[in-house]
């Protein structure tokens, strides 16, 4: 099987946040949190990275990504375009969203031979998740009938911040160790010491107990998850575009899920202990600058990631 490769979604925005913050600086060497997660990667083994993102957003990758993580490994982009849908449909007027998660996967199709690692561009998620990942896909089986998936697995209470909500993967994980079922859950935040998500159908918030394992889109895949992609995104168009043509997303957990539930996929768990950071809010920006500057004073990244 081909040596793993890291695939970056960065298409997106950051609605929440305001402008393109996988590109905000976060350290005094002009770090960005996309630098650590590539170093921590580069260190795992990973020597090949495909960014997924918006075809008007290149140079500014290429600045930031061709010229510091770029000597080191080899960087190839791929472009989520909304009109790249298949054949016979059209884009629905006014729709300006992108496709989801599933969808920048899709936009891969032509860059990935082998198994690979998918990760959000502006996470921050320490380096024991790339390792134990890394060496899951090193080591995958090769794509028969049961694809051979694995996922990095959070403790709920070191994903959230304090300055908001947050939308979590919040998974039910067998004995054995092997994703059973995952559910989105919505505005999850404390409130009086817990840990809740607020449930509009019941118009109440609902405690997730501590230790909860949770999904932060840290996935290892064989090639077949993207032959996967393609085989579903024409229902998608066929049965959700239509009835939410605004906001329908092709979203990667749901893959997954489908998958789990038909038979065709087991998705092995690997505990992940690291804390996540990141810039949901503008709020968080300083206590992520100070959570990486802390790492660096103790000698856990060197001063300049990229010298």
């Amino acid at each position: 099987m081909a040596k793993p490769t890291l695939v970056i979604m960065a298409a997106g925005m950051g609605s929440r946040y305001g402008g393109l913050k996988q590109v905000d600086k976060i350290t005094e060497a002009g770090e960005i949190i996309l630098d650590f997660s590539l170093y921590d990667a580069m260190m795992a083994g990973f020597d090949r990275a495909v960014f997924v993102i918006r075809e008007e957003h290149r140079d500014i990758f290429r600045e930031i990504v061709d010229e510091r993580a770029g000597r080191f490994m080899e960087i190839e982009y791929a472009y989520q375009d909304l009109a790249d849908i298949p054949e016979g449909f059209e884009i629905p007027e006014g729709r300006e969203k992108p496709w989801g998660t599933s969808h920048a996967i899709y936009a891969c199709r032509h860059l990935i031979d082998g198994p690979f690692l998918v990760i959000n561009a502006d996470d921050y998620y320490g380096p024991g998740g790339f390792v134990s990942v890394y060496e899951y896909l090193a080591n995958a089986k090769a794509d028969g009938e049961v694809y051979d998936f694995c996922m990095a697995g959070y403790k709920l209470e070191n994903t959230i911040t304090e300055n908001g909500h947050v939308t979590r993967g919040v998974c039910e994980v067998d004995a054995d160790g092997f994703l059973e079922d995952i559910v989105e859950r919505f505005k999850i935040q404390r409130k009086d010491g817990d840990i809740c998500y607020y449930d509009e159908a019941d118009d109440a918030w609902i405690p997730l107990p501590e230790g909860t394992q949770v999904s932060m889109n840290f996935w290892g895949f064989t090639r077949g998850f993207i032959d996967e992609t393609e085989k579903r995104i024409e229902a998608f168009f066929r049965n959700e575009v239509p009835s939410n043509p605004m906001k329908a997303e092709f979203l990667l957990p749901r893959t997954v899920d489908e998958l789990i539930k038909e038979g065709k996929a087991t998705v092995r768990v690997l505990p992940c202990h690291d804390k996540w950071v990141g810039v949901t809010y503008k709020e968080d920006k300083q206590g992520v600058m100070d959570e990486l500057q802390s790492k660096k004073d103790k000698g856990e990244y060197p001063e300049k990631l990229w010298k």
